[in-house]
């Protein structure tokens, strides 16, 4: 099966344009395509982490990805899927955010001489003429045709500010950008940027002729990733600082029953004969489909020795697994204060909630307990003796941490 194929079969594609010369481009190893990442945030999460799966794929199969970083469109901030305005960065947030990018990237994709390219849209944006981008690209879109896009339409009822209205023509100038300058003949996105996409198409067919030859392919795995990347808390983060290879691997492994076979191909690389004969999995088969996604995906982002260590401390939470694997945070000094630590500052610090007001709701759920007692008030504390052995905190069924001192 060559690798158009193999995305279609995968379930990743939703909608192409010029189906038959995408086909032979990909399938030949002769494609220059660009993915976009907006730093909005100082790591990626689940939602960039299919689209980064999907760019490895294609350049193991010869093709060339070119990984843009939003440095000049995350000073506007797409208004795709949103219902209100983004919060406006600084220049300095973004800059760093970017940084993080690159690192984070560069362990999925080869960026190595005559390999994937990673660019800057800042380079070339943030250095525009506004009057001769107007003169020059601006009478190249209808207004009319740009407030019937989707994702202009959904927000026309709360207000849709200037500054927004301007993304689709940045994002097209991108396409024509590395069209002209690096060969980019494919753009890929999530099926919320399709028209932003086909603005690109339709900007390089208008400058340089109608043969100009400019793809665009439409790819449902980012919607999706938008999707399966969320918790009650917030985005699943490929960061270990923000969200740990335990809490990632757990992550996968509680997914609904009908998204697990999904999720596997969609984001392994393992064969699909082998994914074909897990459809007829059912119960306790089905659990094992979700400890081979979580695996598999842990190894992928975190390195094979933490998805092992996952593994095994998520079978010792429920006892079938060596406990000294169990996730260890170790509470510093100064988070005492009067030699006490109380319940909702430990589990900040261990990650298992986002924020202290969000563990006093899990503790007046009843969902908090301490070493196997349940903890009923939200004031309760912790001494430094009481966690020289260590004290294991669990939240809900799913989440735990063993908290001590040095």
């Amino acid at each position: 099966m060559q690798i158009y194929e193999e995305l279609v079969a995968r379930g990743l594609i939703a909608q192409v344009t010029d189906e038959n010369e995408i086909r032979e481009l990909v399938n030949n190893g002769k494609a220059v395509f660009y993915i976009g990442f907006d730093p909005t945030a100082d790591s990626l999460h689940v939602g960039h982490f299919m689209a980064l799966c999907l760019m490895k794929r294609l350049q193991m199969a010869g093709n060339r990805p070119i990984a843009l970083i939003g440095g000049g469109t995350g000073h506007i901030g797409d208004p795709s899927g949103r219902s209100d305005m983004r919060s406006m960065l600084t220049p300095e947030q973004i800059n760093h955010n970017c940084e993080c990018f690159k690192a984070q990237m560069s362990k999925f994709i080869d960026f190595g001489e005559g390999k994937a390219i990673m660019l800057n849209n800042a380079d070339w944006l943030l250095g525009l003429n506004y009057v001769e981008l107007l003169r020059d690209v601006g009478a190249c879109f209808s207004v009319n045709r740009m407030l019937a896009a989707e994702c202009y339409k959904q927000r026309m009822e709360k207000g849709l500010s200037f500054l927004e209205f301007n993304y689709m023509i940045m994002q097209s100038y991108d396409f024509y950008y590395l069209y002209r300058n690096y060969g980019c003949n494919m753009q890929f996105g999530g099926d919320d940027q399709w028209s932003n996409m086909l603005g690109g198409t339709e900007l390089i067919r208008r400058k340089l002729g109608k043969d100009a030859y400019a793809m665009t392919i439409n790819l449902l795995l980012n919607s999706e990733g938008k999707k399966m990347g969320k918790t009650a808390s917030g985005a699943v983060w490929l960061d270990p600082k923000k969200t740990s290879p335990y809490d990632f691997y757990q992550y996968w492994r509680n997914v609904d029953d009908k998204d697990v076979l999904k999720c596997i191909r969609m984001l392994t690389f393992l064969p699909l004969e082998e994914i074909d004969r897990m459809d007829s999995w059912e119960g306790s088969k089905l659990n094992e489909a979700k400890d081979i996604l979580a695996y598999e995906l842990t190894s992928l982002v975190h390195g094979k020795e933490e998805a092992e260590n996952a593994r095994k401390a998520s079978k010792a939470l429920f006892g079938a697994g060596d406990s000294d694997l169990t996730p260890v945070t170790i509470v510093p000094e100064d988070a005492f204060t009067d030699g006490k630590i109380d319940i909702n500052s430990l589990m900040l610090l261990g990650g298992m909630v986002p924020s202290k007001s969000e563990a006093r709701r899990a503790i007046e759920q009843g969902g908090v307990t301490a070493d196997g007692e349940k903890i009923t008030d939200i004031h309760a504390s912790f001494d430094r003796s009481a966690l020289q052995t260590g004290i294991l905190i669990r939240r809900g069924k799913k989440s735990f941490m063993k908290f001590t001192v040095k």
